[in-house]
C-alpha cells in the first residue's frame, strides 16, 4: 500500500511539531500501523531526505521491487525512515 497524501501531510505535521525531548516514533507507529516505520541516526543515511525537520530527516521507503530502498516518490513509498538529527548544528 502506497503512502497517501493525507498520511504524508499528517506525518510531516507530527515531525514539525516534535518537541526536543520527545520522540514521535511511537505515536506515528500507533497512527499508521500499516506503514513500515524505521528509525536510525541521520549519519547512517547517505541519501537526501524527502523532508528535513529540526530534529529528524524524513526518508520514504520503497519496497515495491523486492529490494527495500529510499525513494523520493510518495506513490512508491510503503513506509518511512525517521533519521534523528543532532540539534547541535
Amino acid at each position: 500500500m502506497a503512502l497517501g497524501t493525507d498520511e504524508l501531510i499528517e506525518i510531516e505535521r507530527v515531525l514539525a511539531a516534535a518537541e526536543a525531548d520527545a520522540s514521535p516514533f511511537l505515536g506515528l507507529r500507533r497512527r499508521f500501523p500499516h506503514l513500515a516505520l524505521t528509525r536510525c541516526d541521520a549519519s547512517d543515511v547517505a541519501e537526501q531526505p524527502f523532508r528535513s525537520f529540526p530534529r529528524f530527516d524524513l526518508h520514504l521507503i520503497d519496497g515495491c521491487d523486492r529490494c527495500v530502498q529510499i525513494t523520493a516518490d510518495p506513490a512508491r513509498a510503503i513506509g518511512i525512515l525517521l533519521a534523528a538529527r543532532s540539534t547541535e548544528r
